[in-house]
């Protein structure tokens, strides 16, 4: 791959798909990413940034197509970079998630063979996320981001938003400039919507909907403002109903998210005598339906907004307990023994400071919400190295036609 300019096209096979949902293969021994592409196919592939050991490639043609392809039902699919995988077959997607946490958790904690369940699919792998965000450009157009690039792509419809949000997204006649942005969230069990506007000067714009829907207005430094309606929504999951305030973590996939809320439940199993602590806790989705079976629950979550939405979700119980602090930070002096762990940590995975704090609770069960797999394997090994061994990792598909992988990993103290 040496010869000629860098504008060479080469002809090669694909192998395999990597962690980033790129497919991967070799040619003359270097390894090449080549997004677009499914393991198997043959391509013809033009390189555009050569890194020494590997580089990275663009699709120029399909030479041999394989049976899992299929054709994108989106017009902005390859532009827009909120997708990355609607050329593959939904079954196909769900097994590539499948085999990149086999693979991650082989490579990076050293588990010859983990117990990788098939994930969790949807029936109707569309019009599922709750939440938008969406970018004005230069010329008031709105858009998402290009893959790859800072770019705003503009869009007049979106395939993976809900239908309370398609119909805010039609309604919402609004003048923005650069770079200001607003995100559409809605309740799907409830049907409550909410715009809000995050705008360079921090002034409440001009804005006319015929919806009634709350519009909040977020400041520079993270305060909401209240311009229509209320500053937060409401939300229904596996029989519990949660406030979401405007800055506040929900799941992105209602559908999806109750189902990982039954799981975290399944694998946890408390007692009437078990302490359950909730690190990265949110408003509480996956923790505040267990506290009834349980002698107590503790919350931890450094989002403040978030913490006064779980002590809302949570005040029809008596020992349910919410701190806002870094997980690190906060002594946990449980009497009776050690608790039961939930974690659900922002894509980087935990801090080494916050896992040595929970392992050092000594608990006999971790349940870990992971969405990204590389960071998951990680901690798994550093937990490793505290005596914890992996049971079994379950992916739910929270984000049918993109590379993002959520996973339930079970750790037992062995």
């Amino acid at each position: 791959m040496g010869h000629g300019s860098m504008t060479d096209q080469l002809i090669m096979q694909l192998d395999d798909m990597a962690h980033g949902g790129d497919a991967v293969g070799r040619y003359e021994g270097k390894v090449i990413f080549v997004p677009y592409g499914i393991p198997g196919e043959s391509v013809r592939v033009e390189i555009l940034r050569d890194r020494g050991r590997f580089a990275h490639g663009r699709l120029v043609e399909v030479l041999e197509p394989s049976p899992q392809r299929v054709e994108p039902p989106c017009p902005y699919f390859g532009e827009c970079g909120g997708c990355q995988w609607q050329h593959i077959g939904y079954d196909a997607q769900l097994q590539y998630k499948q085999a990149i946490v086999e693979t991650q958790l082989e490579r990076i904690a050293g588990i010859p063979t983990p117990t990788v369940l098939p994930p969790l699919g949807m029936t109707e792998p569309w019009s599922y996320r709750n939440h938008m965000q969406f970018t004005a450009r230069r010329d008031g157009q709105v858009g998402l981001m290009a893959s790859g690039s800072h770019r705003i792509v503009p869009v007049d419809h979106c395939l993976l938003m809900h239908p309370l949000l398609e119909d805010m997204f039609d309604a919402l006649d609004i003048d923005l400039s650069l770079h200001e942005r607003f995100s559409l969230r809605a309740g799907v069990n409830t049907g409550e919507q909410m715009i809000i506007l995050q705008l360079a000067e921090d002034l409440a714009p001009e804005i006319e909907l015929d919806l009634p829907i709350s519009c909040v207005l977020l400041l520079s430094d993270g305060t909401p403002v209240t311009l229509v309606g209320y500053p937060y929504i409401h939300e229904q999951l596996a029989g519990r109903t949660f406030r979401i305030s405007a800055p506040s973590f929900f799941q992105v996939n209602s559908l999806q998210a109750s189902r990982l809320v039954a799981l975290v439940s399944s694998y946890l199993r408390p007692g009437p005598d078990s302490v359950i602590v909730d690190a990265y806790c949110g408003v509480g989705t996956l923790s505040l339906g267990l506290a009834s079976r349980a002698k107590q629950l503790i919350g931890l979550e450094t989002n403040v907004a978030a913490i006064s939405d779980a002590r809302t979700n949570a005040a029809d119980l008596d020992n349910a307990t919410f701190v806002a602090g870094r997980v690190e930070e906060v002594t946990l002096s449980i009497a009776d023994g050690p608790p039961l762990v939930i974690v659900d940590p922002p894509r980087t995975g935990m801090e080494k400071d916050a896992l040595a704090a929970l392992t050092d609770l000594a608990p006999p069960r971790i349940v870990y919400v992971s969405c990204d797999p590389a960071t998951l394997a990680r901690d798994v090994s550093r937990m490793a190295a505290s005596g914890y061994r992996l049971r079994e990792a379950q992916p739910v598909d929270l984000f049918p036609q993109t590379h993002h992988i959520e996973c339930v990993a079970v750790l037992d103290l062995v």
